[in-house]
Parts: C-alpha cells; sequence; structure tokens
C-alpha cells in the first residue's frame, strides 16, 4: 500500500459529466503516459474516486510522479472534449483520500 501511494497523483479539474467513466479514463491514461507531459507508464486510473472532477493517476516507476509534478501546466485535451482543461495535479497523500 504504501508503495502505491508513493507512485499515485491526484488530478483535479477532470471535466466531470461530459463522457462516460471509461472514456475519461483513459483519456486521463493518455494523457499521462505522454513524454510530452512528462508522463511514463500508467499502472492504473481511478476514476470517478468519490469527489467529482478528481482522479488518481498510478505510475509503474515513482520517478514518473516527480517528473510531472514538475511540469508547469497540465492541459487535457482530446479530440472526444470540446475545449482544453487546465488539471490540477498534486502529490498523493492519505490525508486527502
Amino acid at each position: 500500500q504504501a508503495a502505491t501511494s508513493t507512485r499515485t497523483i491526484v488530478i483535479a479539474g477532470v471535466p466531470a459529466g461530459l463522457l462516460q467513466d471509461e472514456v475519461m479514463a483513459d483519456i486521463l491514461t493518455i494523457h499521462f503516459q505522454m513524454s510530452r507531459n512528462n508522463g511514463g507508464d500508467v499502472e492504473g486510473v481511478t476514476y470517478p474516486t468519490g469527489n467529482e472532477g478528481v482522479a488518481y493517476i498510478t505510475f509503474e516507476d515513482q520517478k514518473v510522479v516527480e517528473s510531472v509534478l514538475k511540469k508547469d501546466q497540465h492541459l487535457l485535451q482530446d479530440r472526444r472534449l470540446p475545449r482544453r482543461f487546465p488539471l490540477t495535479v498534486t502529490r498523493y497523500c492519505h490525508k486527502v483520500s
């Protein structure tokens, strides 16, 4: 459990209600796997969560978390979305959940 949390980030600002949950999870996976987003191999996406517009992304490698957090701004963009959505990316911590 502890190992997983160090490889997990919290995403806020996920557009809720626009697409099916599985489709949004796919879009998030693709976004955070792209090198231009400082991403890497995604182990899993938790969406939806108990909080609207929030998702959890767990990477296979903890180093990816650090590089994703260094990126200034994450803009979620996909042809299935009406526009680009700015995302807030933070480190996962147990107090949040």
